[in-house]
C-alpha cells in the first residue's frame, strides 16, 4: 500500500529582520563630554516595534539595554516596558529633561548611551547627513534638537513632518508616568 501526501512541499524561505538604521561614534559610548553617542533612524514612531531592532545591533556592542528614556513629543505610544530578545526593557518619558529628538539608553554593564532620533519621514539624503554629523569624531558637540535645527536651515525648508517643531499629536496618556 502506498501513502499519498497530499501537503505541498515546504520550502524554506530565508527570514530577515529589518535591521536598525543606525550611525554610531567610532570611540563608543559617552566618551569625552560628547553630547551625542550616534544616531538611530526608525522606520516608524511605535516604539515597541522599533526598539528589538536597536538593540538586536546594541546589546552586543554595549551589554544588554534595561532602560529608555524619551521626551514624548515625537512617540504617540509609550508603554512602561517593552520586551526585547528575551528580556524586559523599562520605558520612562520626560518633557523638560530629555531633547525632545532624542534617546537615552541604559545598560547596568556599560552605562548611559544618548542618540539623535532621526525622524521616521526624513528623506534619505538628510538622515544620511544627520547620522553622519551625529556619529562624527570631529567637530563640536552638539545636541540632536542643533543637529536637527541646522539640517532644516540647510535644506531652507519650514517645519513640517520630522522637523524640529512638529510635534505628532501626543496619545501617551495611557501610560503616564515616568520611569515605572
Amino acid at each position: 500500500m502506498s501513502a499519498i501526501n497530499s501537503h505541498p512541499r515546504l520550502r524554506a524561505v530565508p527570514f530577515r529582520a529589518p535591521t536598525a538604521r543606525l550611525a554610531l561614534r567610532s570611540e563608543g559610548p559617552s566618551a569625552g563630554h560628547a553630547e551625542l553617542d550616534g544616531a538611530w533612524w526608525p522606520r516608524s514612531r511605535d516604539l515597541a516595534a522599533e526598539l528589538p531592532a536597536l538593540a538586536d545591533v546594541l546589546d552586543p556592542l554595549w551589554g544588554r539595554i534595561t532602560r529608555i528614556a524619551v521626551n514624548p513629543r515625537h512617540w504617540p505610544v509609550i508603554p512602561p516596558r517593552i520586551f526585547v530578545n528575551g528580556h524586559v526593557v523599562k520605558v520612562g518619558w520626560f518633557t523638560t529633561e530629555l531633547d525632545p529628538h532624542g534617546i537615552v539608553l541604559l545598560s547596568y554593564s556599560a552605562g548611559r548611551w544618548d542618540l539623535l532620533v532621526v525622524p521616521p519621514e526624513t528623506s534619505a539624503s538628510s538622515a544620511a547627513r544627520l547620522m553622519a554629523a551625529a556619529s562624527a569624531d570631529t567637530g563640536p558637540p552638539m545636541t540632536a534638537t542643533g543637529l536637527l535645527t541646522a539640517e532644516q536651515a540647510r535644506d531652507g525648508s519650514g517645519e513640517g513632518p520630522g522637523k524640529p517643531g512638529a510635534a505628532v499629536p501626543a496619545r501617551h496618556t495611557a501610560y503616564e508616568k515616568p520611569w515605572s
